[in-house]
């Protein structure tokens, strides 16, 4: 299975997939370790990314979900998937690919943005995602301004009767 912990920045995709990781034994993979150096560099501009730039990104998303799932084992993928079509090109199967939605308040996102020290995503980026969020329907949505071990324990309950492995 494939967990696409997803939402916009600052919502607590990286630290709460690793965590759930560790707690499912799964592996973590980062979405932005798959930007191209462009995409970095236009972001650490503070230029929000546009689809055109995302393209090459998903397709090499899409391309690794499908070597995973060909694989044993699960991964957690924390990625922003902001659009429904984004989240459609990561949908490899739709019963082994499950999405996560980290719903946060912006006010909430923009303070641990500003905390963040030597991260490419400035904080005032915040809003291009924002309007670029389309909240899902068929995620699983969990409050991202909770504690992250009570997210992760929400999570592992909701993926436990999900898991094949």
């Amino acid at each position: 299975m494939v967990i696409v912990v997803m939402g916009v920045s600052g919502a607590g995709k990286t630290t709460v997939g690793q965590r759930l990781a560790a707690a499912l034994a799964a592996r973590f993979i980062d979405a932005d370790d798959f930007h191209p150096p462009a995409n970095l560099a236009k972001m650490a501009a503070g230029v929000p990314l546009d689809e055109a730039d995302r393209a090459p990104w998903l397709h090499a998303l899409a391309a690794a979900i499908d070597g995973w799932l060909r694989q044993p084992g699960d991964v957690v993928l924390a990625c922003s998937a902001l659009r429904a079509s984004h989240r459609q090109a990561l949908r490899r199967h739709p019963s082994r690919v499950v999405f996560v939605y980290l719903q946060i308040s912006e006010e909430v996102a923009r303070d641990r943005l500003l905390a963040r020290r030597g991260h490419f995503f400035k904080a005032d980026m915040l809003g291009s995602q924002l309007e670029t969020l389309e909240p899902p329907d068929d995620a699983f949505t969990v409050d991202a301004s909770q504690l992250v071990d009570t997210i992760v324990a929400e999570l592992v309950a909701h993926l436990a009767p999900r898991r094949t492995t």
